[in-house]
């Protein structure tokens, strides 16, 4: 160790790990460690120039990313563009940064055998992992601060600051969005860290940088596999994504927080177990074993496998259990009321105001084709509007019927054919063109 250090003091002297605080001292140079790769450079470029790049190719084309919430007011408002990305982050996007900033982190020293060298030094394994776990994690929550504002940024800048309809039906103030956009984002970070230590426990267990870059986006994909099964809420709720779809509650009349503190304190929970199981990990492993031995231990990946099998498959056996979420009544109350709101929205617009409280007699059923009326997939929804005219029959019945697309989390999509509600757009009563309210009904209620 003294030959060490008089081979190369000024590398010492350049970079101290040890010291008063060997944490902080360790921490800082793996963040440089860090911020001096290549990928993680491409990474900020990325994040940075993605979301400019998609508000871009939507202000030269007519096309909208319909199936998205809010899909189609992006040409509309800037902040309905942010909130696609937010959807999009949220499936894919978070994981694959918490990847690529925790999957190699603990995998590259065994992959360039440098264990026992920064053990030699005067920094425990206990603050190495520390300073490597708050490493990770402080990249993570950085990148997804910088999406944030780059979304944000880019879709104010390319489509404006115009108000949206929420998914209650209701025209939402610029003023309003921009909290409401902010504070989604900011519930992302949550969940991006509870994918980062996933990456952190397949980088220590593996010891493999790829399947540790991989590990999350593969949790990513399985999670939204799971999603589509199941009528229970529990195993929705406990899956590692579920909180990247908190934010759906805040775009809502009257705000439903209950599946985002559930969530959020799954997220917790998730980071505590996989922290734990990495230490675990790594404070039993024995670093004089040879690096050929090492790669000859294969039971250490098949047990991996096996389990993480296991798992999914009693999480999809159990998607089930639970109270149902996704229930006929639930869908035609938030329906109806939506329809309602979006009515005299469109009578609005083409100059017909409705005095302040004014409601529809709405009638709302909504079944399924060929199934029970309950859990997430296609449904049917028939909306019987009864309006007054002064004849013998004192009403006069319309029917609209809507294709909904419900998802888990109690969200979804109608659409109707232009035949009863008109196109995507339609000319207003100042003969400017703007969004058909009617066309495409986004909407979400609680399922809990």
């Amino acid at each position: 160790m003294s030959s060490l250090a008089r081979q190369a003091p000024g590398a010492a002297a350049a970079h101290p790990i040890g010291g008063a605080d060997p944490i902080w001292n360790a921490f800082r140079a793996e963040l440089r460690k860090l911020s001096a790769q290549l990928f993680v450079r491409l990474l900020a470029i990325a994040v940075v120039a993605c979301p400019f790049a998609f508000a871009a190719v939507l202000r030269i084309q007519s096309g909208s990313p319909n199936d998205a919430l809010f899909g189609i007011y992006v040409h509309s408002s800037g902040f309905a563009v942010a909130l696609v990305l937010l959807a999009f982050a949220g499936n894919w996007g978070l994981p694959v940064i918490a990847g690529l900033v925790g999957g190699d982190i603990f995998a590259s020293e065994d992959r360039h055998g440098t264990w026992k060298t920064i053990l030699t030094r005067s920094a425990t394994r206990t603050d190495i992992y520390v300073a490597k776990l708050l490493a990770a994690g402080t990249l993570s929550v950085a990148f997804t601060l910088l999406l944030a504002v780059s979304s944000i940024v880019a879709g104010v800048a390319f489509m404006g600051a115009g108000p949206i309809v929420d998914l209650s039906g209701v025209q939402t103030s610029a003023g309003d969005l921009l909290v409401l956009t902010v504070l989604s984002w900011l519930l992302c970070i949550l969940p991006t860290l509870s994918f980062t230590a996933i990456a952190v426990l397949f980088s220590v267990a593996s010891r493999n940088g790829i399947v540790g870059v991989l590990g999350p986006l593969l949790v990513a994909l399985l999670t939204q596999l799971l999603n589509l099964i199941g009528k229970g809420v529990v195993v929705h709720l406990l899956l590692p994504g579920s909180a990247f779809l908190g934010w759906h509650g805040l775009f809502v009349q009257h705000r439903f927080l209950g599946p985002l503190v559930i969530s959020s304190l799954v997220s917790v929970a998730w980071i505590v177990a996989c922290v734990w199981a990495s230490w675990r990990i790594l404070r039993r492993r024995d670093f004089l074993t040879s690096a050929v031995e090492s790669r000859t231990n294969w039971r250490t990946p098949v047990k991996a496998v096996a389990a993480t099998a296991v798992l999914v498959a009693v999480l999809a056996l159990g998607a089930g259990l639970g109270p149902t979420g996704v229930t006929e009544h639930r869908l035609s109350a938030a329906i109806g009321e939506e329809f309602n709101h979006l009515t005299l929205r469109q009578q609005e617009l083409i100059g017909r105001r409705a005095p302040a409280g004014a409601k529809l007699d709405i009638l709302p059923n909504c079944n399924r084709r060929a199934a029970k009326a309950e859990g997430p997939g296609d449904w049917n929804c028939s909306l019987n509007v009864y309006l007054p005219q002064g004849h013998a029959v004192p009403f006069s019945a319309t029917s609209v019927e809507y294709d909904v697309s419900v998802e888990s989390d109690g969200c979804f999509k109608a659409s109707s054919p232009p035949s009863f509600i008109g196109g995507p757009t339609m000319t207003d009563v100042h003969g400017d063109t703007v969004n058909n309210p009617l066309y495409m009904v986004y909407g979400c209620f609680d399922v809990l």
